[in-house]
């Protein structure tokens, strides 16, 4: 798949007999920051749920992170979970665990067993999004851009191909947004691949990048004008 993570060639996604997107193609390379953008309705998490597994992909071809969407069984779904960093509008975190506890959980989950590879693992993503501070407290003791840094830290817990997310500063006010953009932009500049989902149009303008519309049951690069 050369240097892309994400492919997809005449590709329509369908919830139950519904239509929601025709005719995608979408090549997103590794180290690229992607936004999709749309009005509410317009497919965006349609889209997300077809690339990390959620809706299987009917017609057309797909390929993430070297896996074949199309072809991809369920029981194959976690191993491209684990592959894949999953940042969610509303956190999900688990409130009744600390935040290590809540890192720790994933891990654990995904076959990580030695206490001490564990610790020095959360200490890492929590110091990349600068949270290393936080470990020992509950979610519902932080804000709501602390929490968001949480989700984005354990997204990064198997070291991603590729990080999705889904309307990460939905939940966020406009400064919390900057500061969550702040930390998403640091990573794609330290290498890691991001796409994501946004209707938030003043971060678009503030950190411009790579631009996909859902619009019409389409998906098409908005082409963004340079002042002269």
């Amino acid at each position: 798949m050369s240097d892309s993570v994400l492919k997809l060639e005449n590709t329509s996604i369908f919830q139950d007999k519904n239509l929601i997107l025709s005719e995608i193609n979408i090549d997103v390379k590794k180290g690229e920051f992607v936004y999709l953008i749309g009005k509410t309705g317009s497919g965006k998490s349609s889209l997300l749920k077809t690339l990390y597994g959620d809706l299987k992909l009917n017609h057309g071809k797909g390929e993430i992170v070297g896996f074949n969407l199309e072809a991809l069984k369920d029981k194959k779904i976690p191993f491209l979970r684990r592959k894949l960093g999953i940042v969610f509008q509303d956190f999900k975190l688990l409130n009744e665990r600390t935040v290590y506890g809540n890192l720790k959980f994933v891990l654990q989950a995904t076959g990580w067993k030695e206490r001490e590879k564990i610790n020095q693992k959360i200490e890492a993503v929590l110091t990349k999004v600068n949270m290393e501070s936080k470990k020992d407290k509950f979610p519902f003791e932080l804000s709501g851009g602390e929490q968001q840094r949480i989700a984005i830290a354990r997204a990064l817990l198997n070291d991603p191909e590729l990080i999705l997310a889904d309307e990460p500063t939905g939940n966020l006010d406009p400064q919390t947004s900057m500061e969550v953009m702040e930390v998403l932009q640091d990573l794609n500049k330290k290498g890691n691949t991001i796409f994501m989902a946004t209707h938030d149009y003043a971060l678009i303008l503030k950190y411009p990048s790579k631009t996909l519309r859902c619009e019409d049951k389409k998906v098409f690069e908005v082409v963004q004008r340079k002042d002269s």
